[in-house]
């Protein structure tokens, strides 16, 4: 599913004074703890290729916050094939306090200006701080055109994360000194979306935060003097935190690092949960568990789902054949279930490049040289292609013509561990508008059927093509529907926002706009109806 993105991955880490012979506080001392937050990002890397940064905390420096941005991975960033340049920059930027992250776009550009995360110098320590985002606003451009209305405010990114910079910092303004967790509660009231956030300030305190609806992952981890959250559990895992002391943030809480004192606080009542059910079908990585649910079992179940609905005659030359690397969970599950062999007929090249970024004939023509079947063993045979999803089918089409040209598949039969795509994603995932999606042109009339399921595979080439029913998703996570964002397969959106920007997406659909994305529409959300 190369052709979908999720925003980016945020984490922090915090060493307080306390017991240097915890196991965790042995190897690096109390002004070192910054150089672990290259080996926290590279474990959420899946989340974000596009830059990479941190900021750190040192009071004994003349910069108290110092912030370190380049575009491209972890590693590029960093520079971690270079030992001397990399440890050069870990002993600049050596700090007791660290937060950083890693970013794909789905709002505002391509370039080092809007890599994360972003700094705000003042006179004032209290008042200077930098923050690391992830999500994403959907009353983004209600927010800014609120901010522009005086004339003296500008804004110099078109991002919802400078947005968030500057309500916080409205917060702090003349002599408030509001707690870090009442800066919370106030923000939490204007802001319509998803975000899990990272704060750091120059007074060396820290907030790490959670959406009210719980939509972002946001995972931490206490071990004596050492603090560290991150969006996903495996993270800190690969740390060397203990499984036992690795725990999910609640949906509208936060833990507050402040005077040398760690406490976990709620900024606002959720009035409903509402995770995002892509991060256990797709965005998360494997070895991660999110809100008490495995991502691994998730996708086994999923795989399951799809082998209880398959009608196909099962022969000798059946095989299941899933597309690298995430869909391996579930293809697995399937095939052990039917009782024929899980085979890599197709393998991935990891360094081809992000097929994301291109458009067009740049998108297939660098699908087509990420995945190169193999003959020998797709030759003849039936497959069951295995997906995570089918967003906007450039990807599919490559890889089905292919199998059949390249490898040799007698037959090639979709299946997707997942339901259609049929709407728009306004939470950080990057996908905005309903004529980019594959799906709802065929589901115009309503819900799926066998004559609709047979056109969608004419179209993409496929013999067959099978989705999971929406329901499926509960049971594979674990979770009540109600608990869940499915937005994108439902049009049923958990935020108000998200609601009315589906109905310009609609709008723009009839319209055949496709120019711009939905959220950062200039049109009053007030004037669509809900």
């Amino acid at each position: 599913m190369s052709e979908l993105r999720h925003e980016c991955g945020i984490a922090a880490i915090y060493h307080l004074t306390g017991d240097e012979t915890s196991p965790l506080a042995t190897s690096h001392g109390l002004a070192e703890v910054s150089r672990l937050m290259p080996r926290l990002l590279l474990d959420i890397q899946n989340r974000g290729q596009l830059s990479a940064g941190f900021t750190t905390y040192n009071p004994e420096r003349q910069q108290i916050l110092e912030t370190y941005r380049e575009l491209g991975t972890v590693t590029e960033a960093f520079r971690l094939n270079h030992r001397g340049k990399a440890e050069s920059l870990m002993a600049r930027y050596a700090g007791q306090a660290a937060i950083g992250h890693v970013r794909y776009a789905t709002c505002g550009s391509e370039d080092l200006s809007y890599a994360q995360p972003f700094e705000r110098h003042h006179l004032q320590k209290r008042k200077w701080f930098s923050f690391a985002f992830n999500g994403q606003l959907s009353n983004y451009a209600e927010l800014r055109d609120k901010l522009l209305e005086d004339d003296e405010h500008h804004l110099s990114r078109a991002t919802d994360t400078e947005i968030i910079m500057h309500e916080i910092s409205r917060e702090m303004s003349g002599d408030r000194r509001p707690a870090l967790i009442d800066v919370m509660r106030s923000v939490a009231k204007k802001f319509d979306g998803a975000y899990s956030l990272a704060y750091l300030s120059a007074l060396g305190e820290m907030i790490v935060a959670r959406d009210p609806l719980g939509i972002k992952p946001l995972c931490y981890a206490i071990e004596g003097p050492l603090f560290a959250a991150a969006s996903e559990s495996v993270a800190l895992l690969n740390l060397g935190f203990q499984t036992e002391n690795i725990h999910s943030l609640d949906p509208g809480a936060a833990v507050i690092i402040s005077e040398g004192n760690i406490t976990i606080e709620r900024f606002a009542e959720p009035t409903r949960r509402a995770h995002c059910f892509f991060e256990w079908i797709y965005f998360a990585n494997v070895a991660s568990t999110m809100d008490d649910r495995s991502v691994y079992l998730a996708r086994k179940a999923l795989g399951e789902e799809l082998a209880a609905q398959e009608d196909l005659p099962i022969d000798g030359d059946t095989i299941v054949v899933p597309v690298p690397d995430t869909s391996k969970c579930a293809a697995d599950a399937m095939a052990y279930r039917l009782k024929v062999p899980s085979v890599e007929g197709l393998i991935r090249n990891r360094y081809s490049g992000r097929t994301f970024i291109e458009g067009g004939a740049g998108r297939r023509d660098k699908a087509a040289a990420k995945y190169t079947p193999l003959r020998d063993v797709l030759a003849g045979k039936r497959v069951l292609l295995v997906e995570d999803s089918i967003v906007r089918s450039t990807t599919m089409r490559v890889l089905i013509n292919r199998l059949r040209e390249v490898g040799g598949a007698k037959e090639i039969h979709v299946r997707i561990a997942c339901p259609p795509i049929v709407a728009p994603c306004f939470y950080g995932i990057d996908m905005s508008t309903i004529n980019e999606l594959f799906a709802p042109r065929f589901l115009a009339a309503g819900q799926p059927t066998k004559e609709t399921f047979a056109a969608m595979a004419r179209e993409l080439g496929a013999d067959s093509l099978r989705y999971l029913p929406v329901e499926a998703i509960a049971r594979a996570v674990n979770r009540p529907e109600r608990d869940l964002c499915q937005a994108c397969i439902t049009g049923k959106y958990p935020t108000a926002c998200g609601q009315q920007l589906y109905q310009i997406a609609l709008e723009d659909a009839r319209c055949g706009v496709t120019t711009a994305r939905t959220y950062e529409t200039t049109r009053p959300m007030a004037s669509i109806s809900s």
